[in-house]
């Protein structure tokens, strides 16, 4: 459109000169008064255009500004909801995550008649090392138990941090207490293989022990607060025996 007007003013200019030398054609002063006058209308019109395209120009920013906006918003709200379900030392699904998938687990155990157990596991001698090397190297050695129970954990199934030293892994759609005794003895077995840590610049080498309560659903209960309730008294009993794991009564 700028364009064109500057042609036409052109042309206008050159209809001037040839008025201004004396030879006008026939008509040419008429002319000469309708061209300005377009020209007058293109230049009006291109300016138009000018501040239109501007206007869009600045929108399309604007939109892509807000665009920007939103991706910031969205990512930090996912962030928001993953430290909300997750612990902040392991990474591993918290209490609430872990009620949810238990909660969710029960509704389908109900629904297809399946069986799935609830392992409540403490780590027996952790104490100690709190206080014989300090925290650090006590979140130390939660973040390691806590990676090795994630390695074994089964596709379907969901490990948690409790809360201090202890954990809940919660096992879906078991075939029969068999296959509950084997992950219970993996567990111990990944649990038991000697934490590497560095203390004052030293090298320490530092087994643990845990002690495993198991409850069954239908068996020991219906409910996601019974069972985990049930796995914990069982724990104790483990503990009390030094057997490793134990199941609810």
């Amino acid at each position: 459109m700028a364009a064109s007007a500057e042609d036409l003013a052109s042309v206008n200019l050159a209809l001037k000169q040839e008025l201004a030398d004396g030879n006008p054609g026939p008509g040419i002063g008429s002319a000469l008064g309708k061209s300005e006058a377009v020209e007058e209308k293109v230049q009006e019109a291109s300016e138009k255009l000018s501040d239109v395209n501007q206007a869009l120009k600045d929108e399309v920013k604007e939109r892509s500004d807000l665009e920007e906006e939103l991706a910031a918003v969205k990512e930090q709200g996912e962030a928001d909801r993953q430290a909300s379900l997750h612990d902040l030392l392991t990474g591993l699904p918290n209490r609430a995550l872990f009620n949810d998938r238990l909660e969710h687990g029960l509704a389908q155990a109900h629904r297809h008649g399946w069986t799935l157990a609830v392992m409540f596991m403490d780590l027996d001698d952790f104490k100690t090392i709190n206080d014989s090397y300090g925290h650090d190297a006590g979140d130390a050695v939660l973040r390691t138990i806590a990676d090795r129970l994630l390695r074994s954990t089964r596709n379907d199934d969901t490990v948690s941090r409790h809360g201090g030293d202890e954990f809940l892994y919660l096992l879906m759609e078991l075939k029969d207490e068999g296959d509950v005794t084997v992950i219970a003895d993996k567990l111990i077995e990944a649990i038991r293989a000697p934490c590497q840590l560095v203390v004052g610049g030293r090298s320490i080498s530092q087994s643990i022990h845990a002690s495993i309560g198991i409850s069954l659903f239908p068996k020991h209960g219906v409910t996601a607060e019974a069972l985990i309730n049930q796995a914990d008294s069982a724990m104790y009993e483990a503990k009390r025996t030094r057997s490793g794991y134990a199941f609810a009564k």
